[in-house]
Order: structure tokens, then sequence, then C-alpha cells
């Protein structure tokens, strides 16, 4: 499976972005992060066959992941976004953990800072 990541930026705290996550195969798909000296964390998950969603606690309630009819790209909206949420966002075929054999896109950057 191959994927990439788009849409981050620099955004103030309290601002909004959408990451988008292109998918060359129906997947479940998983958002993780990495922000710098950190370990890679899981953000958010969707499964394809039930579209049931899943969330890391610290992004509950601010983060939205969703997906288009075709299941072919992933959506994560991003509300309410503070400085600690600066992190490279990856979209992968994981849910929730990282495991061995999963497929990852490239990456993209989201800067939350004034």
């Amino acid at each position: 499976v191959q994927l990439q990541a788009s849409g981050g930026g620099l955004v103030q705290p309290g601002g909004s972005l959408r990451l988008s996550c292109a998918v060359s195969d129906f997947n479940d798909i998983g958002w993780f992060r990495q922000a710098p000296g950190k370990e890679r964390e899981p953000v958010s998950c969707i499964r394809s066959s039930t579209g049931s969603t899943f969330y890391a606690d610290s992004v509950k309630g601010r983060f939205t992941i969703s997906s288009d009819n075709s299941g072919y790209t992933v959506y994560l909206q991003m509300n309410s976004l503070q400085p600690e949420d600066t992190a490279v966002y990856y979209c992968s075929t994981d849910c929730m953990r990282i495991t061995p054999f999963s497929s990852w896109g490239q990456g993209t950057l989201v800067t939350v800072s004034s």
C-alpha cells in the first residue's frame, strides 16, 4: 500500500488544519505523529470495514478522522491546535499501534506557533 500525506503547515495556537492521506488501496488508516526528540505516537485511526474511529486521549474532541466515499483519501481535521501538537504527522496502515509490517507515508510537518 502506498500512502502520501499532505496538508501540514504553520498555524497559530487555536487554529485549524486539515491533513490528507492519499491511499493506493482500501485499508485501515492511522495517523501518527512524532515531535522533536520524542517517540512516534498514535493520534487517530479509521477502520475501512466498519468506519469505526479511534483517538488518542490528547486529541479527543479536537481532531476528527474521516474518509471520502471512495475510501482512498483519509482526512484528519485538527481544531484548537496547541503548540504541543507540533510534530511531523504520518499516515500509516497501522491503527493506534506500530507494527513491523505496515506501510507509511512520508510525513507532513505541522507547526503550531504564534
